[in-house]
């Protein structure tokens, strides 16, 4: 019975891997000779996944009123404030990323053991008591001897480079309770027949953008980076689908 329910569960896995890739496949197939579709513009918060940003905020001041007063509450001079500050203004991130990495790391373990037993004198019974108990031949100075050995010897290392620079154009779509800006940034770039896709998304201080209307990476909390792309150069860096399925059912 288990046999069939694993024959079964394996043949599942085969339709729906074999399903999606014919669907790959044929729009695949489809876009032979032409470049990569580009995105429509749309906005942010219409996309399929999105969702809101929730953060703890801290408990909101009272807002003193001046009426008579040149000084508005919040600006930060005596002319508008140019920087974004709002939903669907405009700031740009400047992503600079030179990060080194190297780590190296070695454990090795041994152990050998050793145990013997016997029972030459018990009463002067030692003999019959071996004939009736353990087979012909059994020596009683020497029952039990035992002897076990185990090592392990493990290696591992990380020696990872990444260096990025670029900057990207982001919209604020989300005010938060305490003032700052939650941002989602995405440009697309297509070169030939290769796609090159850029997304940022992350939570702002106003106070962190600069009086240029930029931004610099590091200042984001919540920062989530996206660069890749897609196209024919991208797909043939890419395993197979069949690949991608063996790696990921094969046990060992």
């Amino acid at each position: 019975m288990s046999t069939i329910k694993t024959a079964l569960r394996f043949a599942l896995i085969a339709t729906a891997a074999a399903s999606l890739t014919a669907c790959n496949a044929a729009s695949r197939i489809a876009d032979i000779g032409k470049a990569p579709e580009m995105s429509q513009i749309q906005d942010p918060q219409a996309r399929t996944g999105y969702q809101p940003v929730s953060l703890p905020m801290p408990t909101p001041l009272p807002t003193e009123r001046n009426p008579n007063s040149l000084w508005r509450t919040g600006a930060k001079a005596f002319f508008k404030d140019q920087r974004a500050n709002k939903v669907g203004d405009i700031l740009t991130i400047n992503i600079s990323i030179d990060d080194q990495a190297k780590l190296a790391n070695e454990s090795k373990r041994s152990r050998a053991n050793s145990d013997k037993a016997g029972m030459p004198n018990l009463f002067g019974l030692e003999g019959a008591t071996l004939n009736r108990v353990l087979p012909a031949g059994a020596s009683a100075s020497s029952l039990v001897d035992l002897s076990s050995s185990t090592a392990n010897d493990g290696k591992g290392s990380v020696d990872r480079n990444e260096k990025i620079a670029l900057k990207v154009a982001a919209l604020v779509t989300q005010t938060l309770p305490n003032g700052n800006l939650v941002i989602q940034g995405h440009q697309e770039v297509r070169v030939n027949y290769e796609l090159r896709d850029l997304q940022i998304t992350g939570v702002i201080r106003p106070e962190d953008i600069t009086a240029q209307n930029t931004l610099s990476y590091e200042k984001i909390a919540e920062a989530r980076i996206s660069y890749g792309g897609r196209g024919q150069i991208t797909d043939v860096q890419q395993p197979r689908y069949g690949q991608q399925l063996y790696d990921i059912i094969m046990p060992f």
